[in-house]
């Protein structure tokens, strides 16, 4: 089943970015929107109507391929006004708004090459902004900046956001690049095995995961598995591996009960001394690597397990190497506490 009741509304103007692993149902979930698959139940609505019945081309849907499908007897610049120039637009608007989407996708000195004259990058750079001149309302965007190198790919986002909005458009952008939903949309759907595993903004998302899986796939987490000891109106104790006790703000859990506790790797923090207030577990840095603007530390723990702790090289009032003693420390408002899962930890963070 490659989508399993999906129920999912998007407003007029959103930036709406459907996220998941590869399988997870996303590209199904667009092109059914599109019209070029039929749902074997369930319906369609744009604008409060039914489309279920209408082709493609009637639904005011515009959809990106991942494989591009440019017209390749056209040059650039006639991929990308092809759309205003079947609709009689006037001259000189499509005329603009042609020139103003190859300067924001960076080709407009190669207006008049062909596709077969262009890198990958290239043509789904002008695919890209064949769509986005098309006329349609809507746009069904799958992977839009994925043949893009890193660079590119970051500057395009935030104006691949902005052109849609100051065209009063509607997007649907399918990715399974966390950062590039994150950074992009209005709100994200978190989308697993065809089901829908969480919405909301992605502040919401990121801050609140409601399962292990959104935890983990978004943004990653350390996982500790252990039992509640105590809980109560101040919070609860989970106890881990080796007898160690993590207080945690959250309270709504039974005595008993196994539980699953992630932390994000940026709310795992690291130092030389305990701090007041918090869960601190010793440990020895077993590895160190430098990511950029921060730097991931994998910290061998007493209980013999690990876990990995990020900081922000601007924030970092010391850097560790391998070998050195430290202490973890886990603030208990940071905690997210999840229910055990019945298939196991391990079956629950994979992507599919």
């Amino acid at each position: 089943m490659a989508l399993d009741g999906v129920n999912l509304s998007v407003e007029d103007g959103e930036y709406v970015c459907v996220l998941g692993p590869t399988g997870a149902g996303k590209t199904t979930l667009l092109r059914i929107i599109a019209g070029l698959l039929e749902p074997d139940e369930g319906e369609i609505y744009v604008d409060g109507r039914c489309v279920n019945h209408l082709p493609p081309e009637a639904r005011d849907t515009v959809y990106m391929y991942q494989q591009y499908a440019l017209f390749p007897h056209m040059t650039v610049w006639q991929n990308v006004s092809y759309g205003p120039e079947i609709k009689n637009w006037d001259r000189e608007k499509v005329e603009q708004l042609t020139s103003e989407i190859l300067g924001m996708v960076r080709l407009a000195e190669r207006r008049d090459a062909y596709p077969h004259e262009l890198s990958g990058g290239m043509q789904q750079r002008v695919a890209l902004g064949r769509g986005i001149a098309s006329g349609a309302r809507i746009l069904l965007l799958d992977e839009p900046l994925g043949a893009l190198d890193a660079r590119l790919r970051v500057e395009l986002r935030a104006q691949l956001k902005q052109l849609v909005k100051d065209q009063g458009l509607t997007a649907v952008h399918v990715t399974h690049d966390q950062e590039e939903a994150l950074m992009t949309a209005d709100r994200v759907v978190v989308l697993r095995n065809g089901r829908v595993e969480q919405t909301g903004t992605p502040h919401e998302v990121y801050s609140r995961p409601h399962s292990i899986f959104v935890a983990s796939f978004v943004g990653g987490a350390n996982f500790l598995e252990g039992t509640i000891i105590r809980s109560d109106d101040t919070g609860s104790v989970i106890e881990i591996l080796g007898g160690i006790r993590i207080h945690v703000a959250t309270g709504d859990v039974k005595v008993g009960e196994r539980m699953v506790l992630a932390y994000r790797l940026e709310d795992t923090g690291i130092g030389e001394a305990a701090v007041v207030g918090a869960n601190n577990l010793p440990g020895v840095i077993e590895s160190a690597t430098f990511i950029g603007d921060s730097i991931e530390y994998e910290v061998h723990l007493e209980n013999n397990g690990t876990i990995v702790s990020k900081s922000l090289l601007s924030d970092a009032s010391k850097i560790y190497t391998a070998g050195q003693h430290v202490v973890v420390t886990l603030l208990p408002v940071k905690g997210h506490v999840f229910p055990y899962p019945a298939m196991g930890l391990l079956k629950e963070v994979e992507a599919i």
